[in-house]
C-alpha cells in the first residue's frame, strides 16, 4: 500500500472546452497546469486515480541540484528557485525546507567522482550559480551528527532542499482549483482526438473535452498512452522502494546519502530511508523492444539494477497496445500503480542507516512502499512537442528526478506549449533525439 497521501475532493464534471488538457495529476502535470494558467490559458487536468497517487508521492522528497545530469542542471537550479517561492505564491505549505544535501564519499574513488562532477558543473553554469562544495572528513562528520563512520569527505550543497511528497502536489492542485483550473478526478483519458492531423480534443471516461493542445504527463503510463496515437516514447519502468520511520529524536537535519543509503528528515520527525543506488526492473515485452536503446544505460548501471522476470511480464503482454475510445481502458481498471517494495533493498538501506547512526538504531519502521519511476534511455526527461502532431506535447521520463525538478519542468513545458521564450534551452529534452541519429549519452550525474 502506498504512503498516506493527502487527498483533494473528487470532481467528475467536465468543461466542454479548454485551451489545454493535461493528462496526469502528478507533479509534472500539476506544475504544467499552474504555469499555463498563469499565462492566461484555460486548463483542465485529468487524473485517472488521485492527484500524486503514484511516483509523485512515493519518492524521497529531495529537491536538489547536486549531481544532476549536466543537461538538466540549469533546469534543476530554476526549479529550486520555484520551490523556494512556491508556498508564498500559492498560499500552501508544501513542506519545503532548505536543508542542504550531502553526498558522503565512502572512499577516495567516490570523492574523486564528486570532485569531477563539481568541476564539470561549474564549467557548465558558473561558480556563482552553484554553491556546491567539496567537504573534508571533519566537515562531513559535522553534517551527519551522531554518525560513527568516518567518510573520506563528500560534496555538499547548502541551497538544496526537501519537501513532503505526500503533501506538496495535492496542496498545489487544491490551490490551482481555487484559481479556476479544472482538476477532474477520477477521470481517465482514453485517448486524443485530432482534426486535420492536429489535436482537437480528448475522450475521457466521463465524456469529451475540446481543446487545442494536450500535454501527456502520465508518468510510467506515458509510453502506453502515447503508443495508441502512434507516438513512440522510449521509456521503461523501474521500481524504487522506500521506508518511513516513526519520529526520531536528535536525528540529522541535512539530507544525505552514500553508496548504500539515502535519507531525509520528514516534517513529522521521522525519516524516509531508501537504498541509494539500487532499483528493480520488471522484465516486460518493452524490455526487449527497447533493448538496443537502453543498452548503454544497462552497461553503465551494472550492479545497480536488478532485473526480474515475473507475472508483470504476462500482464504487460496481455495488455492491448491499441484500443478504441468508446470502451473502458486499462486506465480505468488500474487507477493507481502500487507495486510491492523490494524488501531486500529496504533491509540493506536500513542496516546501513543503523550502522552509521547507532544511536538511532532502535528506530521503528512505520511503513514501506514502492513506486514506478519512468526512465528514458539517457535518464534525461522528455519535455517536448511532437513534431508530426501539432498541439501534442509530452512531459515524461524524469528517471527518478521528477519531484525535485517538477516545478521547472512544468514551467518549461508551459513555455513550449504557449510558444513563449523558454525557461531554459529545451534542446536536450526533445523527444526526437531518440530517433534522429543522436548518440545516446549517459552522464555522470546520479
Amino acid at each position: 500500500m502506498g504512503p498516506p497521501t493527502e487527498r483533494i475532493a473528487e470532481d467528475r464534471v467536465l468543461p466542454q472546452r479548454v485551451d489545454v488538457v493535461v493528462v496526469g495529476g502528478g507533479v509534472i502535470g500539476i506544475s504544467t497546469a499552474r504555469f499555463l494558467a498563469e499565462k492566461g490559458l484555460s486548463v483542465a487536468v485529468c487524473e485517472k486515480g488521485h492527484v500524486a497517487g503514484e511516483q509523485s508521492s512515493r519518492n524521497w522528497g529531495w529537491c536538489r541540484a547536486t549531481h544532476r545530469d549536466l543537461r538538466e542542471l540549469e533546469l534543476s537550479l530554476e526549479s529550486l528557485k520555484l520551490w523556494r517561492r512556491m508556498d508564498a505564491e500559492l498560499g500552501i505549505d508544501s513542506g519545503y525546507r532548505e536543508c542542504g544535501i550531502l553526498y558522503a564519499a565512502d572512499d577516495a574513488h567516490a570523492l574523486a567522482d564528486h570532485e569531477a562532477w563539481l568541476t564539470r558543473a561549474i564549467a557548465k553554469v558558473g561558480r556563482g550559480a552553484l554553491d556546491s562544495r567539496i567537504v573534508s572528513p571533519d566537515e562531513t562528520a559535522a553534517l551527519m551528527p551522531g554518525a560513527v563512520r568516518r567518510f573520506a569527505g563528500g560534496i555538499y550543497t547548502p541551497s538544496d532542499g526537501r519537501a513532503e511528497p505526500q503533501r506538496a502536489v495535492p496542496a498545489m492542485a487544491a490551490a490551482l482549483r481555487e484559481r479556476g483550473v479544472k482538476i477532474a478526478m477520477p477521470c481517465a483519458v482514453r485517448g486524443v482526438e485530432t482534426s486535420g492531423g492536429a489535436v482537437s480534443g480528448v475522450v475521457t471516461e466521463h465524456g469529451r473535452i475540446r481543446c487545442d493542445s494536450v500535454v501527456i504527463a502520465g508518468g510510467a503510463w506515458t509510453r502506453l498512452f502515447s503508443g495508441n496515437l502512434g507516438v513512440d516514447v522510449p521509456q521503461l519502468m523501474v521500481r524504487s522502494s522506500v521506508i518511513r520511520t516513526a519520529p526520531l529524536p536528535d536525528g540529522p537535519e541535512v539530507s544525505a546519502c552514500n553508496q548504500s543509503v539515502g535519507y531525509r528528515k520528514r516534517l513529522d520527525g521521522g525519516y524516509s530511508i531508501a537504498n541509494a543506488f539500487r532499483s528493480y526492473s520488471d522484465i516486460t515485452p518493452d524490455s526487449f523492444r527497447l533493448f538496443g536503446k537502453f543498452l548503454p544505460a544497462l552497461k553503465s548501471q551494472v550492479g545497480s539494477i536488478k532485473l526480474g522476470f515475473n507475472a508483470h511480464f504476462f500482464e504487460a503482454l496481455r495488455r492491448p497496445r491499441r484500443w478504441p475510445l468508446d470502451r473502458p481502458t486499462v486506465f480505468e481498471r488500474v487507477r493507481t500503480l502500487d507495486p510491492a517494495p523490494v524488501d531486500a533493498f529496504n533491509e540493506t538501506a536500513l542496516a546501513e542507516f543503523r550502522a552509521i547512526f547507532p544511536s538511532l538504531a532502535r528506530l521503528t519502521v512505520e511503513q514501506s512502499w514502492a513506486g514506478y519511476i519512468d526512465v528514458t534511455p539517457d535518464a534525461v526527461p522528455v519535455i517536448s512537442g511532437v513534431e508530426r502532431m501539432p498541439g501534442l506535447f509530452i512531459g515524461t521520463g524524469f528517471s527518478g528526478h521528477g519531484f525535485g525538478i517538477g516545478p521547472g519542468a512544468g514551467k518549461l513545458m508551459a513555455d513550449i506549449v504557449a510558444n513563449d521564450a523558454p525557461l531554459v534551452d529545451p534542446h536536450a529534452f526533445r523527444l526526437s533525439r531518440f530517433f534522429d541519429g543522436s548518440k545516446i549519452e549517459i552522464d555522470g550525474g546520479f
